[in-house]
Parts: structure tokens; C-alpha cells; sequence
């Protein structure tokens, strides 16, 4: 594997690291920082924010690039919305993103549990704004509207690489039901920002990453992240190049042209990075 370059080295704050460790412990709360390796997991736990995990932390899928464990998942927390109202408040959050693992061994997914926890949030900290990152509920609509009814600020679908990968590196979803996830999302409740985000490095091409981004923008989605593909180990999909800063900026730049409304594209990004900033951004 090439060697990592000085654009993706990051510092690590262990102190602070600790300390949102330990509240999230005590409250037997999951956070996708750290399951998934994400790269900015010092600089956001500096700040005292983190993205909550709900339904547990282990995967009904097998995704190539992921890092989040696949197997038999937990049972389901009810206390869970309770316990993330009562971090949300103990981190002083404005901003809170929640996402989740896949969950097809539930009859909707997950999306009641998502509902309950965004409504909980709402209702013990007043002022304090929600993503939600969700999955593609096999394309059922009446699960996503679940999620939509509990009034999240922003609904975020990662749609993660072109159609032309599915196949191979995300073989237990649907491409197209995640484009339809977005476009619905947008015509039953066009009054909540859309977002999704994808990561380069995979073996797409430009051409590829353009249409993408043109069949993204005709659902109307409202933010766009993209970031680098980190191979978490030499099990997962093959890593086929670090893209520079510069061409992440050249992305930025395009899909911007092509009409989002935000756009965060560096090595580093995740699709909760800068969330707050691109909600107000988005809005204006």
C-alpha cells in the first residue's frame, strides 16, 4: 500500500478523546468516531462533539470499505433517545448528528427507533438542531417518512461511489434506492435540507464522479461532502490512490457549479464534518 501522505497525518487529542469516551461509556452510548477510524475524531472531541451511533454498533451488512463491525447486531436500546438527550446536554451540543448502523433485521429498519430519538432530543434540548444519517431502509418510503414526520433539520444519505462500484465494494445495497431515498425525501418534505456525501480513491473515474453528481443534484439534494477513502485493512476494498488537495478543491469547484447549495471536499472529510456550518450555510 502507498504510504499514507503528509496531508492525512492529523494530531490526536488523547485527553479530550477520553473525556467524551468516558461520558459516552457511562451512558452506554456508541459513537461512529471512533468505529469507523474516522481521521477527525481529535479535532471534533477537542470541540465536545460527536456523532451518536443508535441501534448499536454492529452492521446487518458488509460493506468493503467499512470498518463498522458486521454480525448478529444487539437488541435494542430503549433507553437509548434518553441517554443521548441527557450527553447531548452534558456536551452542551448545538448541533447533533445521529446515525446508524444498517438494521434489516428489523422489520423498519431501525427508522422508529431514529424517530424517537430525534423527537426526544428535541424535546429535552431546546435550540438544538439534528442531522440524521440514515440508511436506505431497502427503499421503503414509509420508513423514511417515519424519520421525515420526526422533523429532523437535515436528512443525510450517503450515496458513497458511483453505481459502477456497488457491485463489487457495497454488493448488499441498492444504488438506486439510495438515489430514491434523496429524491423522495425532497418531495415529501422539501422544507428539510438534504445531504450526502462519497469518497474518492476507490478505482472510480471522472467521468463516473461527474454523472454521479449530476443524478445527485436531480434529486434536488441540498449538501455534498466528499472525502478520501482510508483502506481500514487489507481485508477491505483496495485503496487505488490518494487524491491530492488540490483535486479535492477542483471537485469542490464543480459540484458547485452543478448547483449545491454547500460542498466540503477534502482528504479528511466525513459526511458529519462541519455539519452545523453546512446546515447554516445551506439555509441562507
Amino acid at each position: 500500500m502507498e504510504r499514507k501522505p503528509s496531508w492525512l497525518k492529523v494530531p490526536y487529542n488523547r485527553e479530550a478523546s477520553l473525556e467524551v469516551a468516558e461520558l459516552m461509556k457511562s451512558l452506554g452510548l456508541n459513537t461512529v468516531c471512533k468505529e469507523a477510524n474516522c481521521p477527525n475524531l481529535g479535532e471534533c472531541y477537542k470541540k465536545h462533539t460527536a456523532t451518536f451511533m443508535i441501534l448499536g454498533s454492529v452492521c446487518t451488512r458488509n460493506c468493503k470499505y467499512c470498518n463498522v463491525t458486521c454480525g448478529r447486531p444487539e437488541a435494542v436500546d430503549e433507553k437509548e433517545p434518553e441517554n443521548i438527550a441527557e450527553a447531548v446536554k452534558k456536551l452542551n451540543l448545538r448541533h447533533v448528528v445521529i446515525t446508524q448502523v444498517d438494521r434489516d433485521d428489523l422489520k423498519d429498519g431501525g427508522a422508529g427507533h431514529m424517530a424517537r430519538t430525534i423527537k426526544t432530543i428535541k424535546e429535552n434540548c431546546k435550540g438544538v438542531t439534528v442531522e440524521v444519517l440514515i440508511s436506505d431502509y431497502k427503499g421503503n418510503i414509509d420508513n423514511l417518512k417515519t424519520v421525515l414526520d420526526a422533523n429532523p433539520d437535515v436528512l443525510n444519505h450517503n450515496i458513497e461511489m458511483p453505481k459502477e462500484l456497488y457491485g463489487e465494494i457495497k454488493p448488499q445495497a441498492n444504488y438506486d434506492n439510495s438515489i430514491m431515498i434523496l429524491r423522495e425525501s425532497k418531495r415529501l418534505r422539501d422544507d428539510i435540507l438534504t445531504k450526502t456525501g462519497f469518497m474518492l480513491g476507490l478505482g472510480e473515474t471522472d467521468e463516473q464522479i461527474f454523472a454521479l453528481m449530476d443524478e445527485l443534484r436531480e434529486t434536488n439534494c441540498d449538501i455534498l461532502t466528499i472525502g478520501q477513502y482510508l483502506q481500514p485493512s487489507a481485508n477491505h476494498a483496495k485503496l487505488y490512490r490518494y487524491v491530492t488537495p488540490e483535486e479535492f478543491e477542483k471537485y469542490k469547484n464543480i459540484a458547485l457549479e452543478k448547483g449545491f447549495k454547500f460542498v466540503v471536499s477534502t482528504p479528511l472529510v466525513r459526511s458529519s464534518y462541519r455539519a452545523h456550518e453546512a446546515m447554516e450555510e445551506a439555509k441562507k
